[in-house]
């Protein structure tokens, strides 16, 4: 018995074959751009990560400024430290 292919099942296998190397070629392809654009996004996700703490960290800074700005004697003493005010009788002396 031969084995011989004829002329059409030859070019069947061909096309067949050089379609299977095609959709694996795509597929690695695919792949490959996929593993760069989760790397990129990692590194986006730490980056927002850390930015996220230090606003965080901002907030609660902030929210602690609130609670003491709620304080009357506390806002007068800041007011006075900061933006120069004075009460009544009082000279400001501004040392750099």
């Amino acid at each position: 018995m031969e084995n011989k292919l004829t002329a059409k099942e030859r070019r069947r296998v061909v096309l067949t074959s050089i379609f299977c190397f095609f959709i694996i070629g795509v597929s690695i392809v695919s792949s490959v751009g996929n593993i760069f654009k989760i790397k990129e996004k990692n590194e986006e996700k730490r980056t927002l990560t850390a930015q996220l703490e230090k606003l965080e960290e901002e907030q609660k800074m902030l929210s602690d400024d609130v609670e003491k700005l709620k304080n009357p004697e506390y806002a007068a003493r800041y007011a006075r430290e900061k933006y120069l005010y004075s009460k009544n009788g009082e000279k400001i002396l501004k040392i750099d």
